[in-house]
């Protein structure tokens, strides 16, 4: 299993201090705990597509670029990258030259995003929205997988003779995840091709989600890939770890309550952290909370926590890093390479 950092790209007013980053500082700041999550021994760092206010991240390739550039082992993802309102022809080359420049360390995670807004920005319809994914995508594959594409659909101007270039490193295009938070069809597509599937596993009761994971694998074996615990599934985890629950707890609360989703939900975070993929506590409690994700979800190939974002500041996240790294990662690994493997 690889565990990795999520992050949403946010510039949020700290709740408690009051104190708001510039961009510049947060882009720098992100850059900074990329790089020290592969020095903690996190497998893994991905940053979600936004392209509105208060989010930066409108371009994850050149901010996984630079992250590549400074580190070695850590693979580089995206938490979304929005195949609705993406060119298939952009992402192909952007992620090809991505995956060159950091000698193959690269997937990605398409979604349709949350914010129907960026749709007529990019001139098209929200409505379209399924069928634009299964359209883009479909093109996206053909353009990584052959050389010289004729192909005319409802969503773009058609290609005659059509090469993507880079080509993908050694002919092998970046794997794909499908995230998804309820839409079935999403967890088709992925069955269909052999992808992976993740669910954010944040707002929602761990059994809303598995339901779609049920079916994800109930259809990878129908498509042929291998028996349903040989699917690929991908989990969510929102945390904050203290050396002590009550420290967690306390310091966390307040950028709880101002999270711009959290906040509308009107769930209180101790009834969040009970039935979601939230944790809020030790780094036992951390454990304890992803080694109960297989019961729900069967074996998992990747976990992303989620802490960086709610105007946090900085010197806190590396803090948990350092915590997880030692105190977390370690006993994870231990136990789960242990554990019989469970199948749903």
């Amino acid at each position: 299993m690889e565990f990795g950092i999520s992050s949403i790209g946010d510039i949020t007013r700290d709740p408690v201090s009051g104190v708001l980053v510039s961009e510049h500082e947060r882009i720098h700041a992100l850059m900074r705990i990329a790089v020290h999550a592969e020095e903690a021994g996190f497998d893994v760092f991905a940053i979600g597509e936004h392209h509105n206010p208060p989010y930066f991240s409108s371009s994850d390739t050149t901010l996984l670029a630079y992250i590549a550039a400074r580190t070695k082992r850590l693979t580089l993802s995206t938490s979304t990258t929005l195949i609705t309102t993406n060119d298939p022809v952009k992402i192909a080359e952007e992620f090809a030259t991505l995956q060159h420049l950091a000698s193959g360390r690269v997937d990605l995670m398409l979604g349709r995003g949350n914010t129907p807004a960026v749709y007529p920005w990019f001139g098209q319809d929200v409505q379209d929205s399924l069928p634009l994914t299964v359209e883009n995508y479909a093109l996206l594959r053909l353009l990584w997988r052959e050389e010289n594409v004729n192909w005319a659909g409802r969503f773009r101007a058609p290609l005659t003779g059509f090469t993507s270039v880079p080509r993908p490193l050694n002919g092998v295009p970046p794997f794909v995840w499908h995230g998804s938070i309820r839409t079935p069809e999403i967890a088709e597509q992925a069955a269909r091709y052999g992808d992976g599937f993740f669910v954010n596993n944040m707002f929602a009761p761990m059994e809303h989600y598995a339901r779609s994971v049920a079916l994800y694998r109930r259809r990878f074996a129908h498509h042929g890939h291998g028996a349903p615990e040989d699917g690929i599934v991908g989990a969510g985890s929102g945390i904050w770890v203290h050396a002590n629950s009550q420290d967690a707890v306390r310091e966390y609360r307040p950028y709880y309550e101002a999270h711009p989703i959290h906040s509308r939900s009107g769930v209180s975070m101790e009834e969040e952290a009970a039935t979601t993929g939230l944790t809020v506590g030790s780094p036992a409690q951390v454990v304890e909370k992803v080694l109960r994700f297989p019961e729900h979800f069967g074996t998992l190939r990747r976990v992303l926590f989620g802490f960086d974002f709610g105007g946090m500041p900085e010197s806190k996240i590396h803090n948990v890093i350092d915590l997880v790294g030692s105190e977390v990662l370690p006993v994870l690994r231990k136990e789960l390479a242990e554990s019989p493997t469970p199948s749903r």
